[in-house]
């Protein structure tokens, strides 16, 4: 898709400096890892039907509620072999009360929370078997630290939430936060804009090639069911321009755990 004739002065700008700063990391001989995560599957939907089809041979972390998601999802995810499921949750149920929305916030019973984890890591290895990825996922992007300790329990192997959520990475487990969420949950819950979310990959690239988190993909977050058309717009371009670029590599979950 081609997006160049609708931009505005300042989001061309915005692509020629992520363009620029890819060609740097090319320069240093860099590769830089991107990783994509979508949240809140449960049915196979016309909205999830069309992010499948814009991902196509990237790598896609696709968090699904274990509690509600529908057998049939398994069956229509069958011909999409770069998609993998992760656990989001249990049931993405507010028990933050008045404070912050959160599955699992400070306080829930250890037994609860144990149960609710490992519950969801039964059903969605049921459903889905060698393609579920054991990740979880905190609806929110909000999970109590004191928790950490029951993810192995649970089987699960790595947390994936929001950079910048905790004061510090989880204990015994892998983490691979995500970094730029495509929403602008505060204000329209539409698209965050080009010049916002360019500018921000921008930076996170440029932070990893001067020598911040070298070890870290940069996560781009999005939620099929509210995804609108300029956010699939900027994917698509991003997508275009990053599949034909040396200095990218697309990486799925699995992959970075294995690293």
């Amino acid at each position: 898709m081609n997006l160049a004739a609708g931009f505005d002065s300042v989001t061309a700008s915005g692509w020629g400096d992520l363009a620029d700063e890819l060609d740097a990391w090319t320069e240093q001989g860099g590769v830089a890892r991107l990783w994509w995560r979508d949240d809140d599957a449960v049915a196979q939907t016309p909205q999830l039907e069309a992010l499948v089809e814009l991902a196509a041979d990237v790598p896609l972390g696709l968090a699904v509620i274990p509690a509600t998601a529908r057998p049939e999802l398994a069956d229509a995810l069958d011909g999409a072999q770069r998609v993998v499921v992760l656990q989001h949750g249990w049931r993405h149920s507010n028990h933050g009360g008045a404070g912050k929305k959160s599955e699992f916030p400070a306080g829930r019973p250890l037994a609860e929370v144990a149960c609710e984890l490992g519950a969801g890591r039964e059903r969605l290895s049921a459903l889905f078997g060698d393609r579920f990825v054991r990740v979880l996922v905190p609806p929110w992007n909000r999970f109590a630290p004191e928790f950490d300790a029951l993810l192995p329990g649970a089987g699960l192997i790595a947390l994936s939430d929001l950079a910048g959520h905790r004061e510090a990475p989880p204990a015994a487990i892998a983490a691979i936060p995500v970094h730029l969420d495509l929403v602008d949950w505060r204000g329209h819950r539409g698209f965050i804009g080009e010049e916002v979310a360019l500018a921000g990959l921008t930076e996170e690239l440029r932070a990893r090639r001067l020598g911040a988190e070298q070890d870290t993909a940069i996560g781009i977050l999005t939620h099929h069911l509210v995804m609108d058309a300029p956010a699939a717009a900027f994917l698509s371009e991003l997508l275009d321009l990053t599949r034909s670029h040396r200095a990218v590599q697309w990486v799925g979950p699995a992959e970075m755990l294995a690293g």
